[in-house]
């Protein structure tokens, strides 16, 4: 085992792969029988010949929730760690729940050590028995029902159900928050997603390639403010004039690859498009479902609305959003746009774009005019946890303390939205959009909005 050990470490150094060594990648042999009582004692185990790796790890977004980011001039500290939504609108006083889904073991408060190597969840990643599963309110711990060391025998490459643990399920379920991830892309057909369906049958990470650093390409809109480099990602792997038609490459100057290559999205399975908070609180066990089957009401979180084999909504992106953060003044009398995508025709960065446009309402600061951080999740014992006393008043009072945010004492409610930008779920390219998809009396773009005088098919639009 010593002599398996070195052979491990002299093949990293040498840049080679396991599998050129004695240990013919077998970690299993590397790891032996344990035994493993906590996921950071594996992590150590990991860290004797990955320590560089795990460092390097340290310092991505998947680790830190967060990083420097350029807003109006300013810079901030951005990112799922504090960035608002409208779905459970922030992290803040709710930790382990929703630390569940980070990358990590034991954030379970504002005090959680970043700079300790062994927190961080290698396993949720790399494993690839399909067995591992972090506990769902245990602030990133693994299920105590885990084997630990058949899981780390097993460590490989990432699979799309390991990615998929956490970006399938965002806002509590599958299919909750991203209209174009869900389970349906564990093993997809070519008509839900022609890149992880088709004959090559493409991983995450084809795309979101990582490198020996971690940095793994991609950030969600959510929780970031975005940039104008490499926005649109196709032509990593595509050629800029791809189509035999010129016509349909003056088009992609201006129009996003995406636009026409995903008519819809959420093909398989419908997704959450609407959530009022403000309704929550009610035992309301006759609530009907919807035509897809789901609830339109939960006495937890409110009413719901559900969509499937949506059509986006088109925006002009050049890969930046407007946000509201934290502590901003709001116009509680208009649709508070939580995110928004920026650019508009004259923008020489800016393509038309899809997006998933989330909608919902939930409580504010009636003094302030900021939105509210509401601690909803809590133990039973939890004298402020919305989902224990259902008392508004009090959740949102402790809300905005762990947020360290004031509050004047008096609450309402606003309608929100958010943008979601729509990448997967790309379809073969001859179910592709044609021109009358979009030009013509039935056409799916709104012109006007897009800032034409009509469909520009007519020149006088233009």
């Amino acid at each position: 085992m010593k002599l398996q050990k070195l052979m491990a470490r002299a093949a990293l150094l040498l840049g080679l792969s396991l599998a050129t060594t004695a240990i013919a990648g077998n970690h299993a042999d590397y790891v032996g029988a344990g035994p493993f009582k906590t996921g950071p004692e594996v992590t150590k185990k990991c860290m004797e010949c990955h320590e560089a790796e795990t460092k390097a790890f340290m310092k991505s977004v998947h680790w830190t929730w967060s990083k420097k980011q350029k807003l109006n001039g300013k810079d901030i500290e951005l990112g799922k760690k504090n960035a608002l939504n409208n779905f459970c609108v922030a992290i803040d006083s709710n930790w382990p729940r929703c630390t569940s889904c980070h990358t990590g073991y034991g954030w379970k408060d504002k005090s959680f050590d970043f700079s300790k190597a062994e927190n961080v969840d290698c396993l949720v990643c790399h494993e690839t028995t399909g067995t591992y599963k972090k506990t769902p309110a245990g602030a990133g711990n693994p299920d105590p029902k885990v084997d630990l060391v058949k899981v780390a025998q097993s460590v490989g490459k990432p699979s799309r159900k390991a990615c998929g643990s956490c970006h399938f399920y965002g806002g509590g379920g599958d299919r909750v928050k991203h209209g174009d991830l869900d389970s349906t892309l564990t093993n997809p057909s070519p008509e839900i997603d022609v890149h992880m369906g088709g004959n090559k049958k493409m991983t995450c990470q084809d795309c979101h390639q990582g490198g020996k650093d971690h940095a793994i390409k991609g950030e969600a809109a959510s929780v970031s403010i975005g940039s104008t480099k490499k926005i649109f990602g196709c032509t990593d792997c595509h050629k800029e004039n791809v189509h035999k038609n010129a016509f349909l490459n003056k088009h992609a100057k201006k129009i996003a690859c995406q636009t026409c290559h995903i008519p819809t999205f959420a093909k398989a399975l419908p997704t959450k498009t609407w959530w009022d908070w403000s309704t929550a609180g009610k035992d309301d066990k006759n609530a009907p479902k919807d035509k897809y089957g789901e609830k339109t009401y939960a006495k937890m979180k409110g009413d719901f609305k559900w969509e499937k084999d949506v059509v986006p909504t088109y925006l002009w992106y050049n890969g930046t959003v407007d946000r509201v953060l934290m502590g901003d003044k709001i116009d509680p009398s208009k649709v508070v746009k939580l995110s928004d995508a920026k650019g508009d025709r004259k923008d020489p960065n800016a393509k038309i774009f899809p997006f998933k446009v989330m909608k919902g309402k939930q409580p504010y600061d009636s003094g302030n005019n900021t939105v509210a951080v509401v601690n909803t999740f809590g133990p039973p014992t939890s004298e402020t946890a919305y989902w224990v006393k259902y008392d508004w008043a009090k959740a949102i009072e402790a809300g905005m303390k762990a947020a360290g945010q004031p509050y004047s004492g008096k609450f309402g409610w606003i309608e929100t939205s958010m943008v979601w930008p729509v990448n997967h779920m790309v379809t073969p390219k001859d179910k592709a959009l044609k021109c009358n998809d979009c030009h013509g009396d039935k056409g799916r773009l709104d012109w006007k909005a897009l800032g034409y005088k009509g469909d520009p098919k007519n020149p006088a639009n233009r």
